[in-house]
């Protein structure tokens, strides 16, 4: 979500500058592509571009695309097929081998509900939610782009008035919530032919670093590029200050005991517990066994670190479940030889990525499959 949130802060730019607009959206992906269906461009009047749908291949021809959608006034859809090494548009040889679809909005900037307000909403919330964008395969026919979006309880903000088949369109983004994925669907009604992308927004991962040591400030900064939320809390107001993180950190000083009071958990945050200060780290520990929808603990330090830990809970009558075993990494990080902290830091980062993302760690040429999901980027048709 935070790719939204720098979209959103360029566009609120460009409107302030009374600078129109065109949101490119690849809405759909057959084949390999380097970015999938969800990315995101915005390009001015100026030709400015700001995000990517693509690892630069298409972003030329995307420009011009976009400034005509601009000239027209109106929604188009363009399919880019990067399998036809002869495409003199895309360039020859580049290997991706998938067919693209990119539709471009003109973004009207006196709209309420336009693309960009829609997706100010998503990210206000900060909650999971659907983005429903509409277009239509036969690039003759009428594209709808981006109009609604859907809550958790199936509420609806946007633009829904002409739509006669919003009740299937509810009805889908609960099935996306529930399986936790977006989804593709083809809508055919009254003999016409409609085309969605159910996409799933969920709230960038939060990453809380207890302790505020020279090794967190590597890790909070990795985090960040990533655009993951990151909390630095400490006891030690020296560490935990504002001078020593990123400005979009929040930093505070607190006692183990207090920690939870400023933070709220969900199951897309993370835990690393990195003080260097034994008690410190099993007090806050303590917190997090009684937290379920927390999904990773990680603690630095040897495996004798983590045993005493274990011990001195058992001593005290705390006997740690499968399941709360199960949520803590100790030694924390995955097993990449790292010995500098920009290393340790990557080594922890991939390893609460692969945790919230539910894979296997392996390396890519030893799978036998694709490496992103295509399970479910069929269009699903629904007669309506």
């Amino acid at each position: 979500m935070r790719e939204l949130e720098i979209l959103l802060a360029s566009y609120d730019e460009m409107k302030s500058n009374g600078l129109e607009c065109v949101l490119a959206t690849l809405v759909h992906v057959e084949g390999s592509s380097y970015r999938q269906a969800g990315a995101r461009m915005l390009v001015n009047e100026n030709g400015e571009m700001i995000g990517a749908i693509s690892g630069g291949c298409l972003e030329g021809d995307a420009l011009k695309k976009a400034l005509l959608a601009l000239e027209k006034g109106h929604n188009k859809l363009v399919t880019y097929d990067t399998s036809d090494e002869d495409d003199a548009v895309i360039g020859a040889q580049l290997g991706c081998n998938g067919v693209i679809q990119v539709l471009f909005e003109p973004i009207r900037l006196d709209q309420e509900n336009n693309p960009m307000e829609l997706i100010r909403k998503v990210i206000k919330t900060n909650e999971p939610s659907i983005i429903v964008t509409l277009f239509n395969l036969r690039k003759s026919q009428k594209q709808p782009g981006t109009k609604l979006i859907i809550d958790q309880e199936t509420g609806v903000t946007g633009n829904p008035e002409d739509l006669e088949y919003l009740s299937v369109i509810k009805e889908n983004a609960r099935i996306a919530f529930n399986q936790n994925c977006s989804l593709f669907k083809e809508y055919h009604i009254s003999g016409e032919t409609h085309h969605a992308f159910i996409e799933l927004c969920l709230p960038a991962p939060t990453l809380v670093l207890v302790g505020a040591g020279n090794d967190a400030q590597v890790l909070a900064q990795l985090a960040t590029i990533s655009g993951w939320y990151v909390i630095v809390t400490d006891g030690r107001s020296t560490h935990a200050s504002n001078n020593r993180f990123h400005s979009s950190c929040q930093v505070f000083v607190s006692q183990p005991e207090k920690i939870l009071d400023n933070i709220q958990i969900d199951h897309r945050t993370a835990f690393v517990l990195m003080t260097h200060n034994y008690q410190y780290d099993i007090s806050v520990l303590k917190l997090l066994l009684n937290e379920p929808d927390l999904s990773y603990i990680g603690i630095l330090g040897p495996k004798q670190k983590y045993q005493r830990m274990l011990d001195e809970l058992e001593q005290e009558g705390i006997r740690i479940t499968k399941e709360q075993a199960s949520r803590i990494y100790a030694p924390v990080g995955l097993d990449l030889g790292a010995e500098t902290p920009a290393e340790i830091g990557l080594s922890v980062l991939s390893e609460i990525l692969a945790v919230l993302n539910n894979v296997n760690v392996g390396h890519l040429r030893e799978r036998n499959s694709p490496i992103h999901n295509k399970s479910n980027l069929k269009f699903e048709v629904e007669n309506v």
